[in-house]
Parts: C-alpha cells; structure tokens; sequence
C-alpha cells in the first residue's frame, strides 16, 4: 500500500474517520494566489490591532517553508456542534450569557493538535518514518484556501468554510507531510444570490460578500479585542459575552449541520446556558478555574467581565441587574467603564 498513493491516500482517510474527523482531503503546498486578497484585507485595515495577521508573508505563500521536504498536506474537519441549531437567530434567552458554540467544550485547538498527532503515528506504522507537522489555527498559512483545495468545501459570503453536506460548524486542521499524495479537487460554490448572512450581522461586519471588517465583527470585539469597545457597537452586541454565531445559524446550508461525535466539544459547566448574574459574581479566580482548557482563557478575566457588563446593560431592565452592576468596584478599569454604561442603560429602561 505505501507503493501507491492512491490506496494511501484512502486507507489514511479511513483512519481519519476512525479518530473522528468528520471528513480529509489532500491539497499541494502552494498558496501564492492568495496574497493579493491578503494584501488588500491589510491595506484597508479590516485585520484591526491583529497585528500578527499582517506578518510571515514568505510563509503565507509558501507552506514548504514551514516542513522541510513538504509535499502533500492533510486538511481535516472537526464538527463542534452539540445539538442541532435553534431555528432562529438569536434565541430567546436575554438573561443568558451566549457563548460560541465552539467554545463551549475543550479547546479545540488541543482536540485537533491531539488527533492529527495520533493520525501522523498510525500512517507511520504503513509508511515508515516521513516528516510531517500538525497545525491548528497555530500558523502563518491560509487555511481555508488549503481547505478548498483539498475539496473540503468552499468559502461562504460571510468568509467561513461551506460545505454542502455539514454546513458551516465545524472547525478545521492541517497535517502537513512529505508524503507524496495525489490531490483532492475543489468543489463549486453555492452560496449563489443569497445574501442572509450579510443581512443578519447585528453590526454589519459583512461589508460586501467575502469581506469581514474584524472591527466590527461581534467575534473579534469579544474575543480578540482588550479594549474600550465603541459606545455605538454595545447595544449591537447584546449578551453575546463570548463570540457570535448569528451568520451561521442564518445560513440554509447549516440546515445539514452535523453533530459533533467527539466528545470534547460538549459543554462544559453550563456553558450553553450561563446566568448573567452567575457570570457577573465571577472572580478572576473564578474565570481561570470554569474556563481551563477552553477556548473561554483566550480572552483574559478583564476582556471577559467586560463582555458581560454590557450584556447586562442591554439585559431586560431588571432593579436586580441595576443593584449587581453598582455593587461591583473591584472590577478592572476596563470593565469599570463599561460598568458606568450598563448602569446608565438600565436605569434607563427602569425609568
């Protein structure tokens, strides 16, 4: 088998299924065609402070500087989904802190690094030793243009990976190798002349088709972003304390949204349902211990409470909510300042 690369090619996805990824494909190494577009998203400045975004262009192009004797590289999918999507957008849970849905169990970051680990040693049991390198969302490269080429699927208006038969909620992984394997073909785009998600972005982050401005997505505001969020992006924000998901659940394709049958990614302590109230008691030493090994510490406790005074601002009016929001004066000065707004917003509504 390890003669023919065809064979190799299938039996390797069948151990990709075997250790629960939901689909494999094999894409070449080369990523030139993607630095103008690149290059454009930087220049008009929709990377925000991601600074990172902007360097390893050498890299971003070509991927066998990152392995050397790089020749085929495994794109993988992980489904995140729990249950199947509510029908509508934003469900009606306004004393909820609404968390992602892939950030509700473990870090998927460590579950794909973990997989692709263990698929790299199971193909060196046929092939003998070869070189290869796990990524998740951890280098310089376009992934979604290696996911396309590897017949994953294809790039929606609202910039996340599509697929026909899954959707849109699953999270993507790269094995890059010196196996020598034929590639997959792209698959056709279907997004035609929808326009749902651009139309549903609570702030309008979706400028045009396949054009995010991270300055105003619900995402990188709460996840990415340290700082003062702008006056006018709170309310837009509503108790969305962690991510968004409102282009998604919007999209038709997600009608055929699988689940998730691994189970790292099921909640953990109630993230698919936290009390505003419960989260806003948190200490920083609370925040640390709910939210080891999630992808929740990404945002740091200052960056998170933040999140959640103003979601308690744009919460139902509630005397109960107006009393927490005043009581708490040990919060950072970050969160103090959008403390000072919740207040303003509840009282109000109270009046």
């Amino acid at each position: 088998m390890r003669d023919d690369p065809v064979q190799l090619k299938h039996w390797i996805y069948q151990q990709a299924a075997d250790l629960g990824f939901s689909a494999c494909g094999v894409a070449l190494p080369d990523t030139r065609d993607q630095m103008p577009y690149w290059q454009q998203f930087i220049d008009v400045g929709f990377h925000a402070d991601m600074h990172w975004l902007t360097q390893n262009a050498a890299q971003r192009a070509d991927p066998t500087q990152l392995l050397s004797g790089l020749k085929s590289i495994l794109c993988v999918r992980l489904d995140y989904l729990n249950q199947p999507p509510p029908r509508q957008v934003v469900p009606d849970q306004p004393r909820q802190g609404i968390i992602a849905r892939y950030a509700q169990g473990r870090d998927y970051h460590k579950v794909m690094r973990q997989r692709l680990k263990y698929l790299a040693q199971r193909i060196e049991t046929v092939t003998g030793p070869f070189a290869w390198r796990p990524f998740a969302d951890s280098a310089p490269i376009f992934e979604k243009a290696l996911a396309e080429q590897a017949g994953l699927g294809w790039t929606g208006k609202h910039t996340l990976l599509l697929n026909r038969q899954a959707g849109s909620f699953f999270v993507l992984g790269e094995l890059f190798t010196s196996l020598d394997l034929p590639p997959d073909q792209p698959v056709t785009p279907h997004c035609g002349s929808c326009q749902a998600c651009l139309q549903i972005c609570p702030t309008q982050a979706i400028v045009a088709p396949y054009r995010l401005d991270a300055r105003r997505c619900i995402a990188y505001l709460t996840i990415e972003y340290g700082g003062i969020i702008d006056p006018e992006l709170r309310p837009l924000i509503g108790n969305r304390v962690f991510g968004c998901d409102d282009c998604q659940l919007i999209c038709p394709w997600n009608r055929y949204a699988q689940l998730a049958t691994v189970s790292d990614f099921q909640p953990r302590h109630g993230f698919d349902r936290l009390d505003l109230l419960q989260l806003w008691q948190w200490q920083e030493a609370d925040f640390l211990h709910y939210t080891e090994g999630t992808p929740l510490r990404r945002t740091g406790y200052a960056a998170f409470m933040r999140n959640v005074a103003i979601a308690l601002g744009n919460a139902p009016a509630d005397v109960v909510y107006l009393t927490a929001l005043q009581q708490r004066s040990d919060l950072p000065e970050l969160v103090q300042i959008h403390t000072a707004w919740a207040i303003a917003e509840q009282a109000r509504q109270l009046t």
